[in-house]
Formats: C-alpha cells, structure tokens, sequence
C-alpha cells in the first residue's frame, strides 16, 4: 500500500521540486536587477546588469543570454575610464533543466530608470528597449508546471509575475498583456 501511495505521489513531488527551482532562480533574477538598480542611484552612474555563462567577478566575463549567473557592472563615465565590477551572483538552483529568456542586459542611469546603451567594453553586453519599454526574463523548467517572468518598466519597476494569468483585479499575480 505504501508502495503505491509514493508512485502516486512522484509526479507531483517532482513537479514541486521543478515549480520551486523556477521560483529560486526568479527571485534571485528578480534581486539581481533591484540590486543594480539600487548601485545606480547610489554611485549616481549608469551600472549594466547582465548575465553570463562564466564563473568569477572579473572583466573578463563576457555577456550570455540565458547565462547561469549575473554581473553588475558601471560603465565608464569617460573613453579609458576603467570599468568596476559591482557584484555578481549566481542564479540559485541553475540546473540544466532551467531555462532563461529575454533580455540578456539591462542598464539603468543614475535616477535607476531602464536606458539603452551599447556597452561593447562592458562584456559585451549592450541594452536594448522593445517600443513598450519593458524588458523582461521568463523562466521556466521541463517537468514544471509554472513558468515566471520578471518584468522591468522603462520606469525602473521591477514586478514577479505567472505568465500564464493575465493581470486583472482578481488575478495581480498574472502578467500585463
């Protein structure tokens, strides 16, 4: 008997494990952009958010879409200025099944709102805005029920949400449309 309730029981416990890593690596996601956000408004300077394949927190490290860590870096106020690394971090439960998408990088001014910037010297990494403004990660995981995206506004706000929920008042978790 105890046998057949732990079959019935695999799949979803599976599926929870599955549904959780994509929560870790959200959030971390989610507190990496605040983060830079944050440097931004303190250094009073434009910082790159992006994200990589490589290890360490040196200038080497190159920009990667879908990248299993992210770095926080300025960029230079003058030509020849060097580039200071601020933070990095690694996304949290980054297992081979977990998968990002998006925006490989984000750049925020010195008042924290999203600009666009080529930042060649920054890794590589250059910041684009879609015509709404927004920037977005969806992440999601094979064998996992619950994708979740980060939202940046051109405005600088940082939102969590399913995306598949449309947001409405009965429904603030879902996405905008």
């Amino acid at each position: 008997l105890l046998a057949i309730l732990l079959a019935l029981a695999a799949p979803s416990f599976s599926t929870w494990i599955r549904n959780a890593q994509v929560r870790t690596v959200t959030d971390s996601l989610q507190g990496g952009v605040r983060l830079a956000q944050a440097e931004a408004i303190r250094r009073h300077r434009q910082v790159v958010f992006f994200l990589t394949n490589q290890a360490g927190c040196d200038a080497t490290l190159t920009a990667d879409a879908g990248g299993s860590a992210w770095v926080i870096r300025t960029l230079p106020l003058m030509a020849g200025d060097p580039v200071e690394a601020v933070q990095c971090g690694q996304l949290a439960d980054m297992s081979p099944n977990i998968s990002i998408a998006g925006a490989t990088a984000l750049c925020f001014n010195s008042i924290g709102r999203q600009v666009a910037n080529a930042a060649p010297d920054v890794g590589g990494a250059t910041c684009d805005l879609d015509a709404s403004g927004t920037s977005t990660f969806d992440v999601s995981a094979s064998n996992a029920d619950r994708p979740l995206r980060v939202l940046v506004t051109l405005g600088g706000s940082v939102k969590l949400c399913d995306p598949a929920k449309s947001l409405s008042a009965s429904t603030p978790e879902g996405c905008p449309t």
